[in-house]
């Protein structure tokens, strides 16, 4: 079993323990936490000697707890010493126009940073001063006092160096014991709770849906450049070369050249207003759903019943997201679902809008066979919908998908 933690160095391989790290990394968070404890050290220490000092103690016991965030993030990075498992920052990111005071002090992890650093200076990080003390001195006191003692060593003076030895040898195990349980209060205290991961969930859904709709603006404006410039283009070149066609003699040696442009030039342009409707169909921003999903339809090689029944538009994302769908489902329809006839149904329920593609081809769909199903599927996540998918063998198959959002 790996060995994460201090405290599982120290009960799990407690034979290996000293020749191991852990007791090194364990006195180092405990010299850093003592560091904490300093402003309350400072004031009992110079209560009656040094004002200015005391002075620099108060500032420091009350600027601390208030810095709490800051304190709570190199906590977290120094709790690595006792804990391998990174603990991760429970504050949501911010954007550009947020206040950073203003997000912070709504957020409850920010409280709990406070509360835990006001316990490290008042009492954590004390008794890891103390106890660092303890560490440094007492094993000198029992060496040293006995080495020195100008009398011949009577047995207390060799009993007090054996205590000494015996000090050295179990101060690494109370060490690494009390750093242990100093990282496991820090990370019940500084961990993210489900409150903390229910609002950065909220804030990613929110930045996803941002992104979904800054992308299509840009589908917006390349449709619109495209529509605007190059197609216009397009359409005076062939009526341009329209008139010319019709200038030249059928018998001239241009005539032939001339006719195979025309139709190259048609067919370009056929081809950039399927580019264009593919990037972001006009009748979608015109006229809705109801009537792009008509239009779609009207062009699938097999017949569609359409029957939408909204009341009025959706979201713009929503409304390309859905219409995608349309598009995609007709397309698997005509190309692998061998089938008659297929049907389109949009309607609302409550609060979430219902779109069903439904045909009776012989149906096994599987979305692992590279039909686009993974990609349709993709796209209706990215808006907060869902995809069901019914495809038996032998048919029918019903693509079912939900989105949130009716006006």
């Amino acid at each position: 079993m790996p060995v994460r933690t201090a405290l599982d160095a120290l009960t799990l391989r407690p034979t290996r323990f000293l020749r191991t790290r852990w007791p090194w990394r364990s006195m180092l968070y405990l010299v850093t936490g003592a560091i904490l404890g300093s402003p309350l050290m400072i004031l009992l220490t110079a209560y009656d000697s040094s004002p200015a000092l005391l002075a620099v103690g108060l500032v420091a016991a009350v600027v601390m707890p208030v810095c709490g965030v800051w304190v709570a993030r190199l906590e977290r990075w120094r709790l690595r010493l006792v804990d391998d498992d990174r603990l991760p920052d429970p504050h949501r990111p911010l954007h550009r126009r947020e206040r950073w005071l203003r997000v912070r002090l709504r957020e409850q992890a920010t409280w709990r940073e406070i509360g835990y650093t006001t316990v490290s200076v008042l009492v954590l990080g004390f008794l890891d001063g103390i106890l660092v003390l303890c560490i440094v001195f007492f094993p000198l006191v029992f060496l040293w006092t006995p080495a020195h003692d100008p009398i011949t060593p009577t047995i207390p003076t060799i009993t007090t160096m054996v205590l000494g030895v015996a000090l050295i040898g179990v101060l690494p195990f109370v060490v690494t014991a009390w750093a242990g349980a100093r990282g496991a209060i820090a990370r019940v205290l500084l961990a993210p709770r489900g409150t903390d991961l229910g609002a950065r969930l909220v804030e990613v859904t929110r930045s996803r849906a941002r992104l979904v709709d800054a992308f299509e603006l840009e589908r917006r404006r390349i449709e619109r450049d495209l529509h605007d410039g190059a197609q216009q283009r397009l359409v005076a070149l062939n009526v341009q070369l329209g008139l010319a066609r019709l200038e030249t003699p059928t018998d001239s040696a241009a005539a032939e050249p001339l006719a195979r442009a025309h139709e190259l030039a048609k067919e370009a342009l056929t081809e950039l207003r399927e580019l264009i409707r593919g990037v972001h169909p006009q009748v979608l921003t015109d006229r809705g759903l109801g009537a792009a999903v008509h239009d779609v339809a009207g062009r699938s090689p097999v017949p569609v019943d359409v029957d939408v029944r909204l009341p009025g538009r959706l979201p713009p994302s929503i409304e390309v997201a859905a219409f995608f769908v349309v598009g995609e489902a007709l397309t698997n329809v005509a190309r692998h679902s061998g089938a008659n006839r297929a049907a389109v149904t949009a309607s609302v329920d409550g609060d979430r809008v219902l779109l069903r593609v439904r045909d009776d081809g012989v149906g096994g769909a599987d979305p692992a066979g590279g039909t686009g199903l993974v990609g349709l599927a993709d796209r209706v996540a990215a808006v907060g919908g869902t995809v069901a998918l019914s495809s038996p063998p032998g048919g029918p198959t019903v693509l079912q998908v939900d989105f949130p959002g009716a006006p």
